[in-house]
């Protein structure tokens, strides 16, 4: 049976990703902070508690895959704190930003590493997004974040080349989850819903859980590099249908 580390799993794509790869008969690791959460995935699905800001969570973490090969890790840990302008920002947002979507990751595939070197054959997936490919108005901590773990796929695909570990960038356009927006509004629910108002189908967590099981399930040979995905009402980063 192969082992999937998943972390950021108490929520969203993350748990939507380790219930479906845990049905694919996968052995589940669930990493987050929220171990209540974690438990409420299911019997088959290991919790670990993570917090990816702290070197000493992560580190534990790692101590776990010291005698077991680990087969594929989605980092998907992230999020986004404010919706300010560059003129306004709270640097102590950004600096979460950061820390959590692009320093975190790197925490965590420096941990684990080794771990996927065991494996015959071992596959890294980033949990990008299109923000980081494309900037908008009063999203710079998110935005900057983004393209900074866009980066980082690709250097670590440049590094690894030549090991049996693939290197994957899937980048989720608009996706209604629970709480991305109503933790980007500071738990303004309000401001959060108008996000999405009048676009009939937004991605769900499911809908990009499925690009990962594509992403992992393709032979050893293949790499996907980078998977944009948007439902069909957003046609780019400014472009959404809407029905109001």
């Amino acid at each position: 049976m192969k082992t999937v580390l998943v972390t950021g799993a108490s929520s969203g794509i993350g748990a939507a990703t380790a219930r479906l790869l845990a049905g694919d008969g996968w052995q589940v690791i669930a990493a987050a902070r929220r171990l209540d959460r974690l438990a409420a995935l299911g019997p088959d699905i290991e919790a670990v508690e993570l917090d990816v800001t702290d070197a000493a969570s992560v580190a534990a973490l790692a101590q776990r895959f010291t005698h077991q090969p680990l087969h594929a890790l989605v980092s998907n840990a992230g999020g986004a704190w404010d919706a300010a302008p560059v003129e306004a920002a709270d640097l102590e947002s950004w600096q979460r930003a950061y820390d959590v979507n692009l320093l975190g990751t790197v925490r965590v595939v420096q941990a684990v590493l080794p771990a996927l070197r065991q494996a015959a054959d071992a596959h890294i997936l980033l949990m990008g997004s299109t923000a980081g490919r494309v900037v908008y108005e009063n999203g710079g901590s998110y935005t900057a974040a983004k393209h900074a773990v866009a980066a980082l796929a690709g250097t670590l695909r440049l590094e690894l080349c030549g090991e049996p570990i693939r290197v994957t960038e899937i980048a989720p356009g608009m996706v209604h989850t629970d709480e991305f927006a109503v933790n980007r509004f500071s738990g303004d629910a309000a401001k959060a819903a108008k996000v999405y108002e009048g676009v009939a189908e937004p991605l769900t967590a499911e809908d990009v859980a499925e690009t990962v099981r594509w992403s992992l399930s393709l032979p050893r040979h293949v790499n996907i590099d980078l998977l944009v995905v948007r439902p069909v009402a957003q046609a780019a980063q400014h472009k959404v249908h809407r029905v109001l």
